[in-house]
């Protein structure tokens, strides 16, 4: 069998042995839909030996596409089976950059760009931020979220489509989770099909904050998945179909999913505003998915925390530290979100028209390291910052 295709068959045994016992999934997305019936895998330990194999197959014949993809699910799996390696190492592994981090110097700057860009929809930055937010964005009840999210992802898809050159075609259907996790909204799915989930116990629904995640979720995520889709059907791609959130692309993936307002959207200042937002706080939790794994105690962790973002609660930061400690998923995953935003923030401030289009083409097409997003654009900054020594601060004395 290709070796392609047995990594796909030992992925879906072992997202099957997952999901028996209530795990997270491996599989977020398949971009190969089967209907050939999976058998679960009888351990984590049969699959670890599995991909160890194949692995060594996929050194062996160079194929270093299914090479990397398998380092990661090696990595991502040896962490389940408890191994704890260093943060920088895990994250080169899963996320494919490291975990260098950004200059205070440049965190202060991106901060200070979102707060004057809060200032001028006239909110101020102290711990009411997020309600003086939330109020200005016009809430809206949760039983219309599903109509208003749909209605400006179709306002916003001819534009995406333009620019990415994707034709795929994809249905979306929207349900509700009340779980205790970090995320607001979540998409998977199948091929065409996609299930977005609106988690009731986060997510906040107003009408920017829906204009924004229509972009992210349905002309990010949807859009992007299924493109990916259409080109496995059309041509033999040499890279496993079946997406992870540990393996290397989702830098990509959450990158241009929460900067894509700046390129489809940017004259919707309250949409930008939330992206300048999101960018620093993004920066601020990369400090914290450092230190709490460089072992710098809770209290200074909180602190900095605190220093840095007035309005997050305690419990908004106890939840950043337990995620990015403690979860073996998280701790991989997690990164790609500061990680994948300053690139594609930074590709829109200062990239020309050409670069930008050569780069949505090529992301619709297939999924992308950032070792292949630094080929796009070779004078872009470093993917996961460029490194410097971690300081944290200290709230002001009452």
């Amino acid at each position: 069998m290709r070796l392609r295709d047995e990594i796909e068959q030992t992925l879906r045994a072992w997202d099957a042995y997952e999901k028996a016992r209530k795990a997270s999934p491996v599989i977020d997305f398949d971009c190969a839909p089967t209907a050939a019936k999976v058998t679960a895998a009888p351990s984590r330990l049969d699959v670890h030996s599995t991909l160890a194999q194949l692995y060594e197959r996929a050194e062996r014949d160079g194929d270093q596409v299914c090479a990397e993809q398998l380092r990661a699910h090696l990595a991502y799996l040896g962490a389940l089976l408890g191994e704890r390696p260093p943060l920088d190492d895990y994250l080169t592994a899963t996320q494919g950059c490291s975990a260098a981090g950004w200059p205070e110097e440049y965190v202060t700057a991106v901060g200070e760009r979102a707060r004057t860009a809060l200032a001028e929809i006239g909110v101020s930055w102290d711990a009411t931020t997020d309600r003086q937010l939330r109020d200005a964005e016009g809430p809206v009840e949760a039983a219309d979220a599903p109509e208003m999210i749909r209605a400006a992802a179709s306002e916003a898809e001819p534009a995406v489509r333009a620019l990415a050159e994707t034709d795929a075609p994809y249905t979306l259907e929207i349900t509700t989770a009340d779980v205790d996790a970090y995320w607001a909204y979540w998409l998977d799915g199948t091929g065409q099909d996609v299930r977005l989930r609106f988690n009731l116990r986060n997510a906040a629904f107003t009408k920017v904050r829906l204009r924004q995640f229509a972009l992210h979720e349905i002309l990010g995520h949807a859009l992007q998945s299924a493109s990916y889709t259409a080109t496995a059907s059309r041509t033999d791609v040499p890279w496993p179909r079946l997406l992870s959130v540990h393996v290397p692309y989702q830098v990509l993936l959450e990158g241009i999913a929460q900067a894509m307002p700046l390129f489809v959207t940017p004259d919707d200042t309250a949409v930008t505003v939330r992206v300048r937002l999101d960018h620093y706080l993004q920066l601020v939790r990369a400090d914290l998915h450092r230190a709490i794994n460089a072992g710098v105690p809770v209290a200074d962790c909180a602190d900095h925390a605190r220093a840095c973002v007035p309005f997050w609660t305690a419990d908004a930061i106890a939840d950043i530290l337990t995620d990015r400690g403690n979860d073996p998923q998280l701790r991989s995953y997690l990164w790609a979100y500061p990680a994948g935003i300053d690139w594609f923030v930074n590709l829109a401030d200062t990239a020309d028209t050409e670069t930008v289009g050569k780069v949505f083409r090529a992301v619709y097409t297939q999924p992308s390291t950032p070792h292949q997003l630094t080929q796009l654009w070779p004078t872009g900054p470093r993917i996961g910052g460029p490194g410097t020594p971690l300081r944290l601060r200290k709230p002001p004395l009452p």
